[in-house]
């Protein structure tokens, strides 16, 4: 026998379904939750920081401890033993391999205008850098006084600087001033094959030379002094060129420092902090070796 409900029963049961109806259409299915006027919904259960951590040291321990069964001495115990015992819980021994592969070896350019020094930077660089192997590069001009052949540079005449080139014996060579200049390849090769980083004095037409050459596998280092002005004076004070010659090279200079952007890095060499100038060369050949992706060379 069907029953017919009153209006006095059946209202409150048909506007507590219409609430539990919208109540349900206001909650998502995904994480996020909203808030429903009137309505408190129970709050998601987070975990703590002691929560992650007792997470994370239980995952840790169900991946590593291979042998569950066997137990851990004491953190206090003897080093050696606690040692093995760490091996036998990991299953494995400790590998003494390095961790970290020697450096691959560097070929470092240092560049800039007549004058800002980079005989003097060398030179010092080469009484306080173990591991370093300074190219002496070959040249058709003059010995001035005080130079050393095989040590300095190479001394050849024009005609066998010539045969040098036709043979493919340089990695870059340039006409400078009416003078060849070349860095011979067969010594760079033997020196990089021992582990030694390898040191180019070169002018900015050889960088550029070299930049194209060797591209972003080579350190390019820009040798500035502090002023033009002081540029100058040091020219001067040189002695070596005639008054015609000194026109040349400062206007000269006065284009080759706006290659400097073409560098990777520009040292200043001020007049009386040569070793400053040193020890931030240094810095820059420590930062490359213990870059993550080495630099490597190929001649």
């Amino acid at each position: 026998m069907s029953r017919v409900l009153s209006s006095h029963h059946s209202r409150p049961m048909l506007l507590r379904r219409i609430f539990t109806s919208l109540a349900r259409s206001h909650i998502p299915s995904s994480p996020s939750r909203k808030t429903i006027p009137g309505i408190r919904l129970p709050a998601s259960p987070r975990p703590g920081p002691p929560d992650l951590l007792r997470c994370r040291t239980e995952m840790a321990s169900s991946a590593c401890r291979t042998s569950p069964s066997v137990p851990l001495p004491p953190s206090d115990a003897d080093k050696a033993e606690l040692y093995r015992g760490l091996e036998t819980a990991l299953g494995s021994s400790f590998s003494s391999e390095p961790s970290l592969p020697p450096p691959n070896p560097l070929v470092i350019v240092i560049s800039g205008p007549s004058g800002v020094g980079k005989d003097a930077v060398i030179k010092r660089l080469r009484d306080v850098r173990k591991g370093l192997h300074f190219v002496v590069t070959a040249t058709s001009r003059a010995k001035r006084p005080g130079e050393v052949d095989g040590k300095d540079y190479y001394f050849v005449t024009k005609e066998e600087f010539l045969s040098m080139i036709e043979r493919n014996e340089l990695l870059e060579y340039a006409l400078v001033y009416g003078e060849y200049k070349g860095i011979p390849k067969q010594q760079i090769r033997d020196f990089m094959a021992k582990g030694s980083d390898i040191v180019l004095r070169v002018d900015i037409q050889g960088a550029a030379t070299l930049r194209s050459i060797l591209g972003d596998s080579a350190i390019f280092i820009f040798l500035v002094a502090e002023s033009e002005a002081a540029l100058v004076k040091r020219l001067i004070e040189r002695k070596t060129e005639t008054s015609d010659m000194l026109l040349v090279r400062i206007a000269t200079a006065r284009e080759e420092v706006k290659h400097m952007k073409e560098f990777d890095y520009v040292v200043m060499n001020a007049e009386g902090k040569l070793d400053g100038a040193v020890k931030l060369v240094e810095s820059i050949i420590d930062a490359e070796k213990a870059r993550v992706l080495q630099r490597n060379v190929k001649i």
